[in-house]
């Protein structure tokens, strides 16, 4: 007599839930953990900065004669090396009065760069303009322009740095000067004069 092989019928077969399953206690506690830290993550916090009463729209209203220019290095050699008269050349474009004020930050860039800019740290250590003592630490020239610039849009920033002009231009109702061509231009000015 042969044995007979005895063969589990498929309905009969036992069913084990695996130890990852979403149905045990264990597994549903940690489901509701991860949910909660997911949410969380969701959740942008932005800030949106307090806008200035002196604008409408991207027209500062704050920007009058006389118009108070803030000076930056590279504007400065610039102007030197294409031989502009700094005070003239402002007042003439602008068709106004202008107060040409340099901050701490780029007179102590000015020194750092040497002999090859002693012109322009000559100019920019003239009387006539106005001085800004900054309060922070360094004496990173664009930082130090750009946070002022944020927080009182009363001035032209006068630049020549493409980084410099790219962070002011996200500031809304602060107009850009440079140097072009042996003269001074300015960008975003409301009642700037056309070319």
């Amino acid at each position: 007599m042969s044995r007979v092989k005895k063969t589990r019928k498929f309905a009969a077969v036992r069913r084990v839930i695996g130890q990852r399953d979403a149905r045990l206690k264990k597994n549903q506690a940690k489901g509701e953990l991860e949910g909660k830290r997911k949410a969380k993550g969701d959740e942008v916090i932005r800030e949106i900065p307090q806008v200035s009463s002196s604008l409408f729209f991207t027209y500062n209203t704050a920007l009058q004669p006389p118009y108070p220019i803030l000076l930056d290095t590279n504007f400065l050699s610039h102007t030197v090396s294409h031989k502009l008269d700094l005070l003239p050349t402002l007042m003439d474009t602008l068709y106004a009065k202008c107060i040409p004020t340099i901050t701490s930050c780029v007179m102590a860039e000015l020194e750092k760069l040497g002999t090859k800019y002693r012109i322009a740290l000559r100019i920019a250590r003239d009387e006539r303009w106005e001085r800004l003592k900054c309060d922070h630490k360094g004496v990173y020239a664009d930082d130090c322009i750009v946070d002022r610039v944020q927080r009182h849009r009363i001035y032209i920033v006068a630049t020549n740095d493409r980084d410099l002009k790219r962070r002011v231009r996200k500031v809304p109702g602060v107009p850009i000067m440079s140097v072009a061509k042996g003269k001074y231009v300015v960008e975003r000015l409301p009642d700037a004069p056309e070319k």
